[in-house]
């Protein structure tokens, strides 16, 4: 005869299952509604868009209000997740991307950061981003290109492998610590720091929606290391000394930074799994 006791607790396993499988249901249910109003938010904002062309006025303002109202909540992420516990004690860390959808108008993801992770810096071609930090802080450091490349660009000796024999001038547009709640950043093809690179200040996550999105052939993503305006000098590029702070030289590295590495994973299962 079987024990009771033994009865009671496959009973109480069965209820505990079923609950747990409901929970993971809503979350499902309510994470796929959240990406199904941001898509088709942005099916109307980038309908018209291409490389270099930026929706409305109207439109990015309501991109924007979509994504002030996300929440860490709406993708069941929280700041204890594996996907943001810092790995190595020196070095960079490793940074997971949450993929939520593609298409040839817009992409959408999750960059997870641990403390002191980094997104190095890096461009988006023709493109328009917005930004939506759900957790943590951040440091953003932005900037656009100034002026005339062929009259603020220098030749560099002593290249080393693997970068460009050339700086190009940049003007510093962000350099500061946001704090989730903050209102969605906005950057364009030519303004509003179309390069930045992102330094987790505390674990952080934060939502990328970009229009349209990266391509191999027409929009690659380029990576620079930055040096101080003071780094070097040229005929015809000067800056007053109060403002040279402000400034930057850029040169182009070939390539993804060996030393960055980025897991891409996507949502299967209940559960986001290796892509």
């Amino acid at each position: 005869m079987p024990n009771s006791t033994n009865r009671r607790t496959n009973s109480n396993s069965v209820i505990a299952n079923s609950n747990k499988g409901k929970k993971n249901r809503r979350r499902q249910r309510k994470m796929e509604a959240v990406v199904q109003r941001l898509c088709d938010t942005c099916n109307i904002v980038f309908a018209s868009c291409g490389t270099g062309i930026v929706p409305s006025d109207d439109n990015i303002n309501w991109l924007r209000r979509v994504l002030d109202q996300v929440t860490p909540n709406d993708f069941d992420l929280t700041p204890d997740m594996p996907y943001f516990r810092a790995l190595r004690t020196e070095g960079t860390q490793p940074i997971t991307y949450l993929h939520l959808y593609n298409c040839d108008k817009f992409s959408m993801g999750i960059f997870c950061l641990p403390r002191s992770g980094v997104i190095p810096l890096h461009n988006h071609p023709g493109m328009t981003v917005f930004s939506k930090l759900l957790f943590g802080t951040m440091h953003i450091k932005s900037l656009d290109w100034e002026g005339d490349a062929a009259r603020n660009t220098l030749p560099v000796a002593n290249v080393s492998e693997g970068l460009r024999p050339e700086v190009r001038l940049a003007k510093v547009k962000v350099d500061s610590d946001f704090t989730a709640p903050c209102q969605t950043s906005i950057l364009f093809p030519a303004d509003g720091g179309n390069m930045h690179c992102f330094t987790a200040v505390t674990a952080c996550a934060v939502l990328d929606v970009l229009g349209p999105p990266y391509d191999r052939h027409e929009r690659h993503c380029t990576y620079y290391l930055e040096f101080p305006f003071s780094t070097f000098s040229g005929d015809g590029v000067s800056v007053p000394e109060e403002e040279k702070d402000g400034y930057a030289w850029l040169q182009e590295r070939e390539g993804e930074p060996k030393d960055s590495t980025v897991e891409v994973r996507v949502w299967a299962n209940n559960r986001w799994e290796l892509m």
